[in-house]
């Protein structure tokens, strides 16, 4: 994917600028990090047997979000770009 497709997020903070480049795959790293800590704290919830509900339910946000990282990749793949009025067929 080139720059013109996926072109820099910039979100201001005062006198800061964050600058996102290749945003689709920095979403894609940043579902994955989420995806190992729902598993991982939902591990450790099942140690404890009053947890355990608590512990099912991180498992299924988490497998939730196996089914997101697919539809990012995707997305960054397909770009649907409005076409100006003036450029219609007539």
């Amino acid at each position: 994917m080139d720059d013109r497709t996926d072109s820099p997020l910039t979100l201001k903070f005062g006198h800061e600028e964050l600058i996102i480049r290749r945003r689709y795959e920095v979403l894609s790293i940043t579902n994955d990090f989420f995806i190992a800590i729902w598993f991982l704290v939902g591990s450790v919830l099942f140690l404890f047997p009053e947890y355990e509900r608590a512990a099912i339910w991180l498992f299924i946000v988490g497998s939730f979000q196996f089914l997101v990282r697919p539809t990012i990749r995707l997305v960054g793949h397909i770009h649907v770009k409005r076409i100006p009025p003036s450029h219609w067929d007539s």
